[in-house]
């Protein structure tokens, strides 16, 4: 695999509510084996990537649904997915190793969102949020602090009493 953040940018995009659906390979597919739970969010996605109706994403499965959605992925890349994912060692992805994937997906997307977050605040080229770079952000925002009243806050959070917010602070304040 060439890059996991390359393949979940491409998972993204087939399972996109913008982007049309996959074509179901039949009109009635086939059930779900009795370990992943029906009714699921990501139910009817599965069951198009599992073509085959076995309960299992095989590698070449992946690489024709990502295929037919308009991103490629090697069939290399697939089988890294697969192994890394595979939990039951039966060389396919199951329901639950599925979810695992979508599940690292909207981690990433979240680790973005506080990353553009915390850049929003950290305006200083320091690599935290300071008092200073605080009130200006809540300045923009059209909250009038003082410094005094920032620093007040950042003391809130600042786990290791420096002074300031670090990316980790700021990822604990804000869960």
């Amino acid at each position: 695999m060439t890059s996991g953040n390359s393949f979940l940018a491409r998972i993204r995009v087939v399972l996109s509510p913008r982007k049309p659906k996959l074509p179901l390979s039949s009109p009635s597919p086939p059930a779900l084996p009795d370990q992943s739970p029906p009714g699921l969010k990501f139910d009817r996605v599965f069951r198009q990537f599992d073509e085959d109706g076995d309960g299992g994403i095989s590698a070449a499965e992946l690489c024709k649904c990502m295929r037919i959605a308009g991103a490629e992925l090697s069939h290399a890349e697939a089988e890294a997915v697969v192994e890394s994912l595979d939990s039951d060692g039966d060389g396919k992805l199951g329901y639950g190793d599925f979810i695992k994937l979508l599940d690292a997906e909207e981690e990433e997307d979240r680790g973005r969102a506080l990353r553009e977050a915390f850049a929003a605040y950290e305006m200083e080229g320091r690599g935290c949020i300071t008092a200073r770079s605080l009130r200006r952000r809540l300045r923009w925002l059209g909250e009038e602090k003082s410094v005094e009243e920032c620093r007040y806050m950042i003391e809130k959070f600042d786990v290791n009493g420096d002074g300031v917010i670090s990316f980790d602070e700021f990822k604990l304040m804000m869960m």
